[in-house]
């Protein structure tokens, strides 16, 4: 074998060469009980700029490994009992109908079930599941700033935070690529409070009260300012806006046609069976 396994590097480390090179016999690298190791069957373990010693190593202890399991394997095979090889046969049967099921299940899914779903559908099924789409957390549409203290002319990027015209949002953004460690702008979408709560140096403690009595917020710590504007807000148990749960109605959706469509195939499949005389139950 130590003798075989230098010829096996080199063999491996020119398999680059080789790879349109068709050859009619394979070459055999090791023997475990009636299972042979092929050179065509060891991965590309060998990493270049490997040493010889190591890639000895490596090839050596992947023959091993390969050997143990297959004696192993050959063993077991050997001395398992019979209700034991029935019942592994009755699993891989089963495992191969489950497998072969879902492929195909999924094929005609692919094939034959409509997955578009359109602005109406959605807001069909938000009207028709309002109890089922209450709000898990406090939401918010803000404004997220966060500056290192010693940025010049703080008072104008507050100033500008709190502003609603247009100008003055450009204008703020413009300084906040300059000096902001960090400017999150979520004007147009809802998010978690909890997004923003997390980035602050201290917990918002009641998140219900600090967003009923607060627009602007801030705060500070020995590197940094922090702004917080909110435009607008959802408490928790309220309903969710619909844009906000757009995504997980889209899901639902696809989800119940999903159901609905293997149910269809597979009754569809039985049915014929039955009109056809495939499928009978003798008395």
């Amino acid at each position: 074998m130590n003798k075989i396994i230098p010829l096996i590097i080199i063999l491996l480390l020119s398999a680059a060469c080789r790879d349109n090179v068709k050859n009619s016999k394979r070459i055999a690298v090791a023997r475990a009980g009636n299972s042979v190791l092929y050179l065509d069957q060891i991965p590309p373990i060998i990493q270049p700029g490997t040493s010889s010693a190591d890639s000895l190593s490596i090839i050596k202890n992947y023959i091993n490994r390969w050997a143990k399991k297959e004696l192993l394997f050959q063993k077991a095979e050997e001395n398992l009992t019979s209700e034991y090889r029935d019942d592994i046969n009755r699993q891989l049967e089963e495992a191969r109908a489950d497998l072969v099921i879902y492929h195909y299940q999924r094929q005609m899914m692919y094939e034959r079930m409509d997955t578009v779903i359109n602005d109406s559908e959605l807001e069909d099924y938000y009207n028709a599941n309002q109890a089922s789409l209450m709000l898990q957390s406090n939401i918010v549409k803000a404004l997220f700033i966060k500056i290192p203290v010693e940025t010049p002319n703080t008072g104008r990027i507050r100033s500008l935070a709190r502003s609603t015209k247009q100008d003055d949002l450009q204008e703020l953004e413009t300084l906040c690529y300059q000096f902001a460690e960090k400017f999150d702008d979520f004007n147009e979408d809802w998010i978690p409070l909890d997004m923003i709560s997390v980035e602050l140096p201290q917990e918002i403690n009641n998140q219900e009260s600090f967003l009923r009595r607060t627009t602007f917020f801030e705060t500070s710590d020995s590197e940094f300012l922090y702004f917080v504007v909110i435009r607008d807000y959802k408490l928790r148990s309220s309903l969710a806006p619909l844009e906000y749960v757009k995504d997980d109605i889209r899901r639902m959706i696809w989800n119940l046609r999903r159901i609905e469509f293997i149910q269809s195939l597979e009754n569809g499949i039985y049915n014929d069976a039955v009109r056809n005389n495939i499928f009978r139950i003798y008395n």
